[in-house]
């Protein structure tokens, strides 16, 4: 199947679509413009509550004329823009495919040569967002608004928290819980061609210190990683580090000692007090940690209290020193065990996150519904990503039985290589839903080969449902579809035979906003449809009954800017987060729950799904879920909180 790189199969079209929207933007950025103004978010309420002299209404007193006079002029030009525009559609293609092009960061055919299926299995890491990227008049309805500017920021968050390296830190110890309280934790970074001892240390960090690559221009950064790149590791380097900490009877931590000969660090203290913890951290390195994203020296911001000391030897290094490293944040995840475990059935870890996972693989975003916030959102994501498909959907009559006159709002980025994509439009939409080209992106990608040269490939679908309560037959006809769609697309992109498979499948994942929870009554349909039959949902224990670990994803957009939840440290905090969720109608609460500290039922509605299937796999591979997150690294900036999987696909093989 070909991969579509450009809107139209020629440039003349191409321009002539150009042209045509170029007569239409003035009016559509004047009436965005004019509408907006009405519109004001709960941030700008209480900014324009300390303005004595209502110097706000007195511009939109004195603009509001000038935008209707201009908005008036510009209508006959929209309206030729129009009649070329919408013809063009029926020639338009229903997606955009975008590979990196700077050889320098591309790396997505070295991922290919890292698996030959010849160890004991590999991990992959899936993730998925509501952004609410709609026209800025639109999306003041949700409570956000600089739709542009978001999506530039939301982009930065998101490379930032995938691009560091992958650590864990696992609590043995019942009376140790200073370490687990803490959202972040900092690991000094050993030097590229180092062989000498390697300082460790490990910070308690908040996310107000994370402001990735803000303090610096995009062009500044791009410098900067010319200039230093020849003093860092390479991607795909193997530079493990190991830290271990012990924790001395009075709940102190004690110092980091380093072992040059296997480059472990040890925590060591006095020799007379037991030992109550142990915390073992791997850092797995990842892609190239740039200067201006979170956890460098120009991050603009360092770690509030140091934990660990870091000792070298003899000599104790101070504080200076440590800050001269690159330091690495990271969410701490707590060891599975039946003595800490508070669930035991569970086989998997599980944690409400502050950064998006390390490692990051594949992304589904929803509601990138404004072509320039689509744009922008783009340029920040290939700094991590190699392969993106986004500007999915169909316009205008074509395609779809009512007029669309957005995109299906879906975008997918990858560090593995796209062999195929088709994408669908549900054709029932109704009310608001019927102006957007809501779908279903299916994409096929290349993951690895074996040593005899068959390619192992894996399966991603990326959907958003009707959003409009009460609309379940219609969400059910859109999900029986999308299963329909599904097979279809295994059929048509599968090149292998049972007697002579070019291919092995890796695994199946589907995921996106289906705008219904596994709670509420009034979703008791969804809650039984046939596809939880066949795809896994990892927070569900039955119909109507989500596991006691799982949390709502749909935040209040009253309260985005709210203490409690307009940062990621507080978004993580449950009794601060368990007032701004919208919770499901059958457990009698209003819809909005803002600044309410009574004590709730209920974990709140979880919306955003991320699913799996064993079906159709390669028979003699295992697929398990390794981890499930929930992400508050887009606190204040989308009213939904984003979810993360990795799943480990086992060969069966031991590791050489």
């Amino acid at each position: 199947m070909v991969l579509y790189t450009s809107p139209f199969p020629n440039s003349f079209l191409s321009v002539l679509h150009s042209f045509s929207w170029g007569l239409i933007f003035p009016c559509y950025w004047l009436a965005d413009r004019l509408v907006g103004s009405f519109v004001p978010t709960t941030y700008e309420k209480r900014q324009r509550a300390d303005d004595p002299c209502y110097f706000h209404a007195l511009c939109i007193i004195i603009t509001t004329p000038i935008y209707l006079a201009l908005l008036v002029a510009s209508l006959p030009f929209a309206l030729i823009g129009f009649l070329l525009w919408s013809p063009l559609q029926s020639a338009r293609r229903p997606y955009i495919y975008s590979r990196l092009k700077d050889k320098n960061h591309a790396n997505g055919a070295t991922l290919l040569t890292e698996w030959k299926a010849a160890g004991s299995g590999k991990s992959f890491c899936f993730g998925s967002a509501n952004v609410c990227l709609l026209p800025d008049s639109l999306a003041r309805f949700n409570n956000v608004f600089n739709t542009q500017a978001r999506a530039k920021e939301i982009g930065r968050r998101i490379r930032n928290g995938a691009s560091r390296p992958q650590i864990k830190i696992y609590i043995d110890s019942p009376t140790n819980t200073s370490i687990s309280a803490a959202s972040f934790s900092s690991l000094v970074s050993p030097q590229a061609g180092d062989n000498r001892t390697v300082n460790a240390g490990i910070k308690r960090t908040t996310s107000m210190e994370y402001k990735g690559d803000n303090c610096g221009s995009n062009n500044g950064e791009e410098n900067r990683e010319d200039k230093g790149g020849s003093g860092e590791p390479h991607e795909g380097e193997e530079n493990t580090c190991i830290v271990r900490i012990s924790g001395e009877e009075n709940g102190h931590m004690s110092d980091t000692e380093t072992d040059p000969v296997n480059g472990q660090a040890r925590a060591s203290g006095p020799a007379e007090p037991p030992l109550e913890g142990d915390a073992e951290i791997s850092k797995t390195p990842n892609h190239k940690q740039k200067e201006g994203d979170s956890g460098s020296l120009d991050s603009c911001s360092a770690s509030r209290e140091s934990l660990v000391k870091v000792r070298v030897g003899d000599g104790t290094v101070d504080q200076s020193t440590v800050n001269n490293k690159l330091l690495y944040k990271a969410s701490i995840m707590k060891k599975t065990s039946v003595r800490k475990k508070k669930h035991t059935d569970e086989t998997f870890d599980h944690e409400i996150s502050a950064f998006f996972p390390a490692n990051l693989d594949f992304l589904c975003l929803q509601e990138v519904f404004d072509k320039r916030a689509a744009e922008k959102l783009k340029e920040q994501l290939h700094h991590y990503f190699e392969y993106i498909v986004y500007d999915v959907g169909v316009y205008s009559c074509h395609g779809c039985c009512s007029f669309k006159f957005v995109n299906s709002g879906l975008l997918f980025a990858s560090r593995y290589p796209v062999m195929d994509a088709a994408y669908h439009c549900y054709p029932n939409g109704r009310g608001m839903d019927s102006l957007a080209s809501k779908g279903a992106l299916f994409l096929k990608v290349q993951v690895g080969s074996t040593p005899q040269d068959q390619r192992i490939v894996g399966y991603i679908s990326c959907t958003h449902l009707q959003a409009i309560a009460g609309d379940t037959t219609v969400r059910c006809e859109q999900l029986d579809m999308l299963q329909d769609w599904l097979s279809e697309f295994r059929k048509s992109t599968s090149s292998s035979s049972t007697a002579n498979p070019e291919e092995l499948v890796a695994f199946d994942v589907l995921c996106g906003d289906l705008n219904f929870d596994n709670c509420s009554s009034e979703d008791k349909l969804e809650q039984q449809h046939s596809l939880f039959t066949h795809y896994k949902d990892p927070c569900r224990a039955g119909p109507g009954e989500d596991k006691p670990w799982a949390i709502g994803t749909l935040l209040d957009p009253e309260g985005l800017y709210d203490e409690e939840v307009c940062t990621p440290d507080n978004l993580q905090n449950e009794e601060g987060r368990k007032g701004y969720l919208v919770y499901p109608t059958s457990k009698n609460h209003s819809s909005s729950q803002k600044g309410r500290k009574a004590s709730l039922k209920g974990n709140g509605r979880r919306i955003d799904y991320m699913l799996y299937t064993e079906e159709g796999l390669y028979l003699e591979w295992k697929v398990e879920v390794e981890e499930f997150s929930f992400i508050t690294q887009l606190a204040g900036l989308t009213d939904h909180l984003p979810v993360a999987m990795r799943l480990m696909v086992s060969t069966g093989e031991d590791d050489p």
